[in-house]
């Protein structure tokens, strides 16, 4: 009779890790937040001051996260951390809202955006046209891409993270391409005065500094996925802090160097009111076929950001259910793969669910927002509570300037909670009430956990 497998081996290591951190930060963000972040500041000054602050920011919570995760590299992530600091409601909350809400919603934000990206070709131009009834053909193609990606996680963790890998160090090299075309343009196409240039319409201000950093913090969002692998990674008490602080820093200088190629190209007025900054800054130079690169750029950026995504959400459900709190089936290991198929099946079947009731790419971006942010700030805070807990404890990686660095980035994760409130309240809302909903059922699965055991005993 086969073994039953209860456990996922260890087969990423350190390049597989940090490629997940640079391949789902690094979506399309980049490529279309240059306009969101001028329109409020108005200046490249200011722009640059928000990207610093920006990844500063991220840069402190994934070191906080390193700590954390170097201590603790068990499969889930936040989750575990979470339900060793604060007990099995709170780590039963984050799961029911990250199955529910915030996996599902990236997933199918991320299908969607590769569907929109494409659809500018015009071999895709049919995206837009219906397929069966209502339903588009990009939505037919955003589902079919998240069984796919699905399908390729399955397979193999160890395969998975090698496509990461290579399609993380294919992104990496066109940013590189798109950056190095917009400075090697001459004469009326590019030049250092327009780091000079100004938009006389910016919000400016305060107001106008916490728009885009919003803006920034999204864009280095998803950096703390790879904790969710932590049961998977060799040597995770180096592995996991060199692909949190060293991947980030990697995005940090990939984004700053993109930023400045736009503004070589194009005035801050221009950069203010382009739909697509990058791809107009190529079109500047190179017509056609500079957009066509920019938008294949989005393509292979968004695909590494789907891998990596879809490859990390399902740990989350699997370890929750491999400790007891959430339904057994989704524990199963596939005894051949050794992946957590059910759990992964899952969350292509609630990914799917929100293509077809939803659909539109904003839609599903904003649905996140407001569930990831409050547990960022939580799972951030445990850091406190384990230094507490367990001075003497020895710790692989100690995140340097603690307890300031952290402090400042569960302030920081505070404050876009607070923006993100006051500018999507429907959906802000709608995230707390699946929190919230996620109590009775905790305890509609303790008593069932605890008649199954008295059943058990019975007998």
């Amino acid at each position: 009779m086969q073994e039953t497998r209860t456990e996922l081996p260890r087969v990423l290591n350190a390049s597989h890790a940090t490629s997940i951190v640079v391949g789902i930060i690094i979506g399309s963000g980049i490529f279309l937040v240059p306009r969101e972040m001028m329109a409020a500041v108005g200046s490249s000054g200011m722009v640059y001051a928000v990207w610093i602050t920006g990844g500063l920011l991220s840069l402190f919570g994934a070191m906080t996260y390193a700590e954390i995760a170097a201590m603790r590299p068990k499969y889930g992530g936040e989750y575990a951390f979470l339900r060793e600091a604060y007990g099995d409601l709170v780590a039963f909350l984050y799961m029911w809202t990250w199955i529910t809400i915030a996996k599902p919603a990236s997933i199918a934000t991320i299908a969607a955006g590769l569907a929109r990206v494409l659809g500018t070709f015009a071999i895709f131009s049919f995206f837009s046209r219906p397929a069966i009834g209502p339903l588009l053909w990009s939505q037919v193609f955003a589902i079919a891409m998240t069984w796919l990606i699905t399908g390729l996680n399955i397979l193999g963790t160890r395969k998975s993270g090698n496509v990461q890998l290579a399609l993380t160090w294919l992104k990496v090299l066109l940013i590189i391409v798109i950056a190095g075309f917009c400075f090697g343009a001459a004469g009326s196409h590019g030049s250092w005065h327009n780091f000079a240039t100004s938009f006389a319409g910016a919000r400016g201000g305060f107001s106008g500094f916490m728009i885009a950093l919003i803006a920034a913090l999204w864009a280095y969002d998803g950096w703390s996925d790879v904790t969710q692998m932590a049961g998977e990674v060799k040597r995770p008490q180096r592995s996991l802090p060199v692909a949190l602080v060293g991947g980030v820093a990697i995005v940090g200088g990939l984004y700053m160097l993109t930023n400045a190629a736009i503004q070589y190209v194009m005035p801050a007025a221009a950069i203010a009111t382009a739909d697509r900054p990058a791809a107009d800054a190529l079109r500047s130079i190179a017509g056609a076929w500079g957009s066509g690169l920019v938008s294949i750029g989005m393509a292979v950026s968004i695909c590494a950001t789907f891998v990596g995504s879809s490859l990390s959400g399902a740990r989350v459900p699997f370890a929750a259910a491999h400790d007891g709190l959430f339904f057994k089936r989704l524990a199963h290991v596939h005894p051949r793969f050794e992946t957590p198929s059910t759990a992964l099946i899952l969350q292509a079947v609630l990914s799917s669910l929100l293509l077809l009731a939803i659909g539109r790419f904003q839609a599903l971006f904003s649905l996140a927002i407001f569930s990831e942010w409050f547990f960022y700030a939580l799972t951030a805070s445990t850091v406190f509570v384990f230094r507490r807990r367990e001075p003497e404890a020895k710790r692989p990686y100690s995140v340097w300037g603690y307890p300031v660095l952290p402090g400042l980035f569960i302030a920081a994760a505070v404050v876009l909670l607070v923006f993100s409130f006051a500018d999507q309240p429907r959906n802000s809302l709608i995230g707390t009430g699946v929190i919230l909903l996620g109590i009775p059922l905790h305890k509609a699965f303790q008593r069932s956990r605890v008649a199954q055991g008295v059943s058990k005993s019975a007998r």
